[in-house]
């Protein structure tokens, strides 16, 4: 992997309601400690680090009649896991969908930044990574996976979900080290 430059990493749903919450599973908590690892080299390397999150408004949000209530803006449920070490220097953007950039200002935020290319880390593979991927392409933002960084309900789901951002994108997936070292 050649080095990284403008580049910036997405966080997906690292949310409290998705790791030990209203939607968490052990998949979710097995993908911290390699979130909190990016990251930080991450920061240390100047590359931003943007948390795409869900912050859901209560009986309204479509996703509530599929999935139920969960990261109810306001609510600790929607608060990004204490693991990943929030900063002051870090951006954070409230989606109401799976994708980071419906309807957010996730892209102008990455066009201010200079970002060319995101990394994609979090929940879920085949869901909201998914979604959040399409658009960044559509965009025409380079997309890459960190794939120890990001899962799915299932095994199934998270390799589906990295063929069809590899397949329909062009996403490579990358590990930790290769990425860090890429820094």
């Amino acid at each position: 992997m050649n080095k990284l430059e403008n580049v910036a990493v997405l966080v997906v749903d690292m949310l409290n309601d998705f790791v030990t919450g209203a939607l968490g599973c052990d998949r979710a908590k097995a993908i911290v400690p390699a979130n909190a690892q990016l990251l930080d080299a991450a920061r240390k390397a100047g590359v931003p680090v943007i948390f795409c999150n869900d912050a859901h408004i209560a009986g309204i949000d479509r996703e509530l009649k599929l999935w139920g209530d969960h990261a109810i803006a306001g609510t600790k449920g929607a608060e990004v896991i204490p693991e990943l070490k929030l900063s002051d220097k870090d951006y954070v953007v409230p989606k109401r969908r799976y994708s980071g950039f419906f309807q957010t200002d996730l892209d102008i935020l990455l066009k201010e930044l200079g970002v060319k290319t995101v990394i994609m880390t979090g929940l879920h593979a085949h869901m909201c990574v998914r979604h959040t991927s399409a658009d960044a392409y559509c965009l025409g933002y380079d997309v890459i996976v960190a794939k120890e960084a990001t899962d799915s309900f299932t095994q199934e789901d998270y390799e589906n979900g990295l063929a069809y951002l590899k397949t329909c994108y062009g996403a490579d997936a990358y590990t930790n080290e290769e990425l860090i070292a890429a820094f």
